[in-house]
């Protein structure tokens, strides 16, 4: 019974792109008399100007992790807080990856891959750490890329909400691992 419905959804699961990818445009085209592709055209266009809007942004968040990395700060915080983190449960190897993982998608998949290579994809460690990098959001990015490319400036309570909603996750990847794996 599981085993037929498994496939049923896995014979759905290759269709389904390439059906959207021609449902859409087919819908839009006969049913809302839309013209397809000079909206796809002009969409494109706005997308390459936001593209250009948001580059200051960009660079200004990958320097500064740059810098926190190259500069041994990062190295410093964790040989300072692992005693601490030790105490509560939180493994300090973790630790990079939830201080990267507000700032940079890649820097944190980076640094999530490194953990799996290290410590092994089965370890409690690399467990913790991809439900971490599943849990939380690119905090920084996200105010820095989408708020400066519509322009807004006062970020303050956005960052507040968004930094907490990463401690949380970032806390519960680690309680919840170690209830269900560890």
């Amino acid at each position: 019974m599981i085993e037929s419905f498994v496939q049923s959804v896995n014979q759905v699961s290759r269709y389904i792109i390439p059906l959207l990818l021609v449902g859409i445009p087919f819908y839009g085209l006969i049913f809302k008399k839309v013209k397809v592709y000079e909206t796809f055209v002009v969409g494109a266009k706005d997308g390459f100007t936001i593209a250009i809007r948001i580059i200051p942004y960009l660079v200004a968040i990958l320097v500064a992790i740059g810098m926190f990395r190259a500069s041994g700060a990062l190295d410093l915080l964790l040989n300072f807080l692992s005693p601490v983190l030790t105490f509560i449960g939180f493994p300090p190897e973790n630790l990079p990856l939830a201080l990267m993982r507000p700032l940079s998608g890649s820097g944190s998949l980076g640094l999530l891959t490194d953990l799996i290579n290290q410590h092994g994809p089965d370890s409690l460690i690399a467990k913790i750490g991809a439900t971490m990098f599943g849990s939380t959001e690119t905090t920084f990015y996200v105010l820095a890329v989408y708020f400066g490319s519509v322009g807004i400036r006062k970020t303050r309570h956005a960052l507040v909400a968004g930094l907490f909603a990463d401690a949380v996750g970032v806390f519960s990847a680690v309680y919840i691992c170690r209830f269900f794996f560890g």
